[in-house]
């Protein structure tokens, strides 16, 4: 039999694993929240992607960029990841994708993208 100490500690332990265990699944459940909410912010924009200088909807937009989300999947642990491996660039030509929306300048997808993200992040839509 264990002494009363050593029992405290294993259930301390234990109870501390079991915390660790549910904050990283939480923060988990947020990234994808997050990318989630990107990927329908494509799909819903009346902005234009540009990739390749090829111009696609925001529909069409959304199934590239989670193609390639599906495929680097395992490297993304934050939705800055996500932009940065499935909507920055193309990987055949190395050009950067650009966003085309009525009335205002080309910027950079990763750009558009990562103002989205802040003003989800600030607005508390987790």
């Amino acid at each position: 039999m264990l002494p009363v100490y050593l029992c405290a500690m294993a259930q301390t332990l234990n109870t501390l694993v079991l915390a660790m265990a549910l904050l990283a699944g939480s923060a988990l459940a947020g990234t994808q929240e997050e990318i989630d909410h990107l990927l329908n912010y494509v799909a819903n924009t009346s902005c234009k992607y540009d990739r390749n200088g090829t111009i696609h909807d925001g529909p069409e937009a959304r199934d590239h960029i989670n193609m390639k989300y599906e495929h680097y999947k395992k490297r993304v642990k934050t939705a800055e990841d996500f932009i940065r491996y499935s909507a920055t660039k193309s990987l055949m030509s190395g050009k950067k994708y650009k966003i085309r929306c009525p009335g205002a300048e080309a910027v950079l997808a990763s750009d558009w993208l990562l103002d989205e993200l802040k003003v989800f992040r600030e607005n508390g839509e987790k």
